[in-house]
């Protein structure tokens, strides 16, 4: 599932009359790498949940055929926050783990990784599996502490890269259409000890502003 119903209103003017998953970085629609990543790994189901701009979102991109995959759109009447967002869409799940991405950030993380994560939660006990990162100066994060791959609520404290697997049977418990965060949620599962983790140093950018995107095509057309 990738997270795409946020409005980015510090982005503006970008997404004022463009939706931020469709914002160009490195030569293509945010959204677009991590469809294509996906895609690459041997997804063939991708669910999005839209929002503002929805419309213009589903037309740019389609339902999915020239990704070769299927593109499953869970429309949101008014932004329902990543928990909500979820529990909506999970009318839409068809198995016990799913890979979950937010829109706006860009990785170089090679999401192949995440495929024995899909595996272990959907034949274990834990209940997700976070990607995290180093806390970034002036943003915020710094949410859990991860060592000997198991996440947990102390220090020093890394910064959630927004890339997960989650269990979706919990999911499909929560109330539909109603607005409400992922992260008490998150919190929870980790202090039931049921989340392993890892840390990433590659390449990884929250993509909240017009000078993020900046950054990243000029960091881009430096390399070429």
């Amino acid at each position: 599932m990738i997270l795409a119903a946020g409005r980015g209103e510090r982005m503006r003017p970008l997404t004022d009359t463009l939706p931020k998953p469709l914002v160009p970085v490195c030569g293509a629609p945010l959204i677009e790498h991590h469809i294509k990543k996906l895609v690459a790994i041997g997804v063939r189901r991708i669910i999005i949940n839209v929002s503002y701009l929805a419309e213009a979102l589903i037309a740019a991109l389609g339902h999915g055929e020239r990704f070769d995959c299927e593109l499953i759109y869970s429309v949101e009447t008014v932004p329902l926050e990543s928990g909500g967002g979820i529990a909506t869409a999970s009318a839409h799940f068809q198995s016990d783990a799913i890979i979950l991405v937010s829109a706006d950030i860009y990785a170089d993380l090679d999401y192949a990784t995440l495929l024995p994560r899909v595996t272990a939660i959907e034949n274990g006990p834990d209940r997700a599996h976070f990607v995290m990162v180093a806390p970034t100066v002036g943003e915020p994060g710094g949410e859990f502490a991860v060592c000997d791959g198991r996440v947990h609520m102390g220090q020093p404290r890394m910064t959630l890269a927004n890339i997960a697997v989650i269990a979706t049977t919990p999911c499909r418990a929560w109330p539909r259409g109603e607005r409400f965060k992922l992260l008490p949620y998150y919190q929870q599962i980790v202090e039931m000890g049921a989340v392993s983790g890892e840390v990433f140093s590659g390449v990884w950018k929250n993509v909240t502003t017009a000078a993020d995107v900046d950054f990243l095509n000029a960091a881009r057309a430096a390399l070429n």
